[in-house]
């Protein structure tokens, strides 16, 4: 079949589309984000009214007094912890930390990734080739960076960067407790309601059942995606902040307008000074008015940091000062409550709104529930693609926000976990408790990771971020102290969720890793493939063979196992190497790095194909389509300037791997069915038919004789089909290895490897082209 020539010049390939940049949005498209963003974000913080004051007043560390000085001066901590943590801290400094468009714990960590070479992620020297890369297109500059201290210090020695991850996966580990949690204590306290508009014999039976089928409910709405559930869920919560600003505006003129004086700090100064520990402890309850500031964080690649600033300064944080004031002033003049747990959100409405705001409030706070469980899948989806947890399937619910994603595994273990908690407490004071400490251990791991970034990313001074550290590190230390001492009343159910999840995390990476590391070790020279001859010492048929690795350089072991037992393989290999690495998304122009392994007539091509974390991988088809379009341009280019061909360096392979950034536009058509295969078969595994193809080279382009008979062949071999090579391993600790060390990799490892979902790219392919082969790995 002869090549074609596209008239006219042929048509250029259509980019892939990336995200679009930040600072290109408009106005309206802001705007549109930023009410969106309310109804995921903000859910969370907007609905801490409803249990704050009831959770300080909880038990008997502070009692109401007829001098005020407790509710006041749990006001003034409320109102200074809300703007100094969430306002100062998360939506005017931490957010300008995105590791491209993208936030949360784990990104801060990939974030220093990129500007040190922690060297703890599969890929050995090539990744940090592709991370200097990165930094040098962030920074604008290339060549030699110059050298901090911090950053010598966590380059030189692998405890410090095995200590950094583990403090980046404890704090990824309490997301997903708070994930738990804040459900949980959300719609329980919106529920709790009902303790004053029902008699006491009937509300603590409904109480319970009707919290639990709210979260279920809540649960199976999460696959229809961050879009539709902000889009149904935006007007409650404006409907929300309206509703409780007015009502803490009304309780302010009517009962006491001079609560405006207990913003003063003095006011915590005499707090602390009468309660003395009992306020201390109190302390505990009090922080959860910042619960969500990290979930709005973690939502940041859902949305934009300007809509998400925009909304908290305009909307949310106004609406918060009201209604905590509007509380503070009703309390302050009534003391007559039958017991320290009615002081809460609920007292403070007048009477004939109650029902209305009770039902107002219980959709509310399933919004609340919605931001920590959308932070929850975008950072698992993070240390997924990033080896620190097993493969799950993740949906992509929006085709123009690659943020939004939806984990089915994931959704409905949170739901499980939820009730079981909510069955278990059964009161919003052990619940609040557990919630605190997972709230407070995460934003401390933020403030760690942060003074990292200012020195390491932002290159500002060292003193500027030991100020952060210590300023927000003082306030959290405080607070999780209080949060600590609770440890037996609640606060121990996020510490075992985290270490469990830090296990299989820890588990996880350590597997992969040795994995990797196999794989390097047991890897076949080229010198070895060589001296086998362009025929490889077998027959070459029509086809394309597709041998997946994990190496990205080097010949795999598998493919020697495949040479000396297999009689005959394909005429193209390719040795397909599909790589996340740790940046948000990797540009189209830059996926796809082609090298050639051996002489030009081996015919073995080596591909890399980077995504980043928040990439979508590309179904079978097209995937198969772009991946011989970028062949047929590097075998195209690198025929301008190699006429001899070259063998690829198994040490230095980046040298000769070529970034395609747009491949040679190839037409296809189907054509019949392969005989081979029988039409009685399942039509499942039945081989695709085959498909004519023509790549369209532009007129301008010099193709000479030997360029174009390799174009041919592997057109031919296109049309032919493309086979998947997949290798099987089991994972098996050397004898004479510890028993530590036997138990993580026999049986902790292989258990997760057994009930995981492999990757993406596997998921897709047709099982009649698929050839799996195990092989046993000692590590």
């Amino acid at each position: 079949m002869d090549l074609e020539a596209a008239c006219g010049g042929g048509a250029a390939a259509a980019a892939a589309h990336g995200r679009k940049p930040r600072g290109t949005e408009s106005w309206r498209a802001t705007l549109l984000l930023a009410y969106q963003s309310l109804g995921v974000v903000y859910g969370d913080v907007a609905t801490s009214p409803l249990y704050v004051y009831k959770s300080a007043f909880a038990g008997d560390d502070i009692q109401h007094s007829e001098g005020n000085e407790e509710i006041y001066g749990v006001l003034s901590f409320v109102f200074w912890t809300l703007t100094l943590i969430t306002l100062v801290k998360y939506v005017l400094i931490v957010l300008r930390a995105d590791d491209g468009g993208e936030g949360g714990t784990f990104a801060l960590y990939s974030l220093i990734c990129r500007h040190v070479r922690a060297g703890l992620l599969p890929g050995g020297g090539t990744r940090d080739e592709l991370m200097d890369q990165e930094d040098d297109k962030a920074t604008g500059r290339r060549g030699e960076r110059p050298v901090s201290r911090a950053r010598a210090l966590l380059e030189k020695y692998r405890v410090l960067q095995r200590l950094l991850l583990l403090f980046a996966l404890l704090g990824t580990c309490m997301v997903i407790g708070d994930g738990v949690l804040t459900p949980a204590v959300s719609v329980f306290s919106a529920v709790s309601g009902l303790e004053l508009s029902m008699e006491k014999e009937q509300h603590k039976y409904i109480e319970l059942p009707v919290a639990c089928a709210i979260l279920i409910c809540l649960f199976a709405l999460q696959h229809y995606g961050t879009h539709k559930v902000g889009f149904l869920f935006a007007p409650i919560i404006c409907i929300w902040l309206l509703c409780i600003s007015a009502i803490g505006l009304y309780n302010i003129m009517h009962w006491d307008h001079h609560v405006y004086r207990a913003l003063s700090p003095y006011y915590m100064y005499q707090f602390l000074k009468k309660t003395q520990t009992g306020g201390w402890m109190s302390l505990g309850g009090i922080l959860l008015c910042v619960t969500g500031s990290e979930a709005m964080y973690a939502d940041l690649g859902h949305f934009s940091q300007s809509s998400i600033q925009i909304a908290f300064i305009s909307v949310v944080y106004p609406a918060l000062v009201l209604a905590y004031m509007g509380q503070a002033a009703f309390i302050s003049q009534h003391h007559n409550f039958e017991s320290s747990y009615q002081i809460g959100f609920y007292v403070s409405v007048p009477e004939t709104l109650r029902w209305p705001v009770l039902v107002i409030a219980i959709l509310a706070a399933v919004v609340g529930s919605q931001a920590i469980i959308t932070g929850t899948f975008s950072i698992i989806k993070q240390c997924s693609s990033l080896s620190c947890f097993p493969g799950v399937k993740i949906v992509h619910t929006s085709s123009t926000v690659h943020g939004q994603v939806y984990i089915p595994e994931i959704n409905w273990m949170l739901m499980i976990l939820c009730l079981a908690v909510t069955i278990g407490f059964r009161n919003t004071k052990h619940l609040a408790n557990a919630q605190g400490l997972a709230v407070i251990t995460v934003m401390l791991v933020t403030t760690c990771l942060m003074s990292l970034v200012i020195v390491l990313c932002w290159n500002k001074s060292i003193f500027l971020a030991l100020g952060f550290l210590l300023f927000f590190g003082t306030i959290e230390v405080l607070y999780f102290s209080a949060s600590l001492v609770k440890f037996h009343e609640g606060a121990w159910v996020p510490v075992t969720l985290s270490f469990i999840f830090m296990v299989v995390m820890c588990v996880w990476h350590y597997g992969t890793i040795k994995k990797y590391e196999f794989d390097v070790q047991n890897k076949v020279s080229v010198n070895w493939l060589l001296n086998l001859g362009p025929s490889l010492g077998i027959v070459r048929v029509r086809g394309i063979g597709l041998i997946h690795t994990e190496l990205m350089s080097g010949i795999p072991a598998i493919f020697s196992h495949f040479v000396t037992n297999l009689p005959a393989f394909h005429q193209v290999l390719v040795f397909l190497c599909v790589k996340s690495v740790p940046v948000p998304h990797m540009q189209p122009e830059e996926r796809f790095l082609v090298g050639r392994i051996g002489p030009k007539e081996y015919r073995l091509y080596r591909v890399i194909v980077r995504y980043g974390y928040r990439d979508v991988q590309k179904d079978d088809l097209e995937f198969e389509k772009e991946l011989v379009s970028n062949i047929a341009e590097f075998i195209r280019s690198s025929g301008e300037y190699d006429k001899n061909g070259f063998v690829e360096d198994n040490d230095k392979p980046s040298e000769k791997l070529s970034p395609i950034s747009t491949g040679i536009p190839m037409w296809e058509e189907d054509g019949e069915p392969d005989a081979s295969v029988s039409p009685h078969k399942d039509p499942h595994n039945a081989a695709p038919k085959r498909k004519k193809a023509r790549f369209m080279i532009p007129k301008s382009a010099q193709v000479d004789s030997e360029v174009r008979r390799e174009l041919q062949e592997l057109m031919d071999a296109r049309e032919a089909g493309m086979s998947f090579i997949l290798g099987h391993s089991y994972m098996k600790a050397k004898s004479g290895s510890s028993f530590i060390k036997r138990i993580v990799i026999n049986f902790f490892y292989e258990f997760l490897r057994k009930n995981s979902r492999g990757p993406a790219y596997a998921a897709n392919i047709p099982h009649a082209s698929t050839l799996e082969v195990g092989m046993v790995y000692q590590v």
